[in-house]
């Protein structure tokens, strides 16, 4: 049972994937993506997920939590979030998705090419 502080995610994105399909889930990442991003920045920054609380449901979530989530994704150090880092740190949230990621990005790949 969790504690009624902590947030639980749970795992709907290997039902999305079955839905969408490789390609329709990558565009609905991207479409998640510059949903919640700074549009005169460019990329997801702490302010822009303030800015978005009550879309995405965690309307008590704190300032440092913020500043977590967006670093546990900053891969270059830049304090936000592209596309790119948004779409790895989502597939990092999966345990799923990480076992079948492989095939997935080929399958994306090959739809685009």
């Amino acid at each position: 049972m969790a504690a009624q502080d902590e947030i639980v995610f749970e795992d709907f994105f290997p039902a999305m994937v079955d839905k969408l399909g490789a390609e329709g889930f990558m565009k609905e990442l991207c479409n998640g993506f510059r949903l919640l991003m700074d549009g005169e920045k460019g990329m997801i920054t702490v302010e822009s997920l303030k800015g978005n609380l009550a879309l995405l449901g965690l309307q008590g979530m704190s300032d440092d939590e913020l500043v977590c989530m967006v670093r546990e994704g900053d891969l270059n150090g830049d304090g936000g979030l592209d596309e790119m880092e948004f779409c790895t740190l989502m597939f990092r949230l999966s345990p799923a998705l990480m076992k079948s990621s492989r095939t997935l990005l080929e399958e994306a790949f090959v739809s685009e090419i």
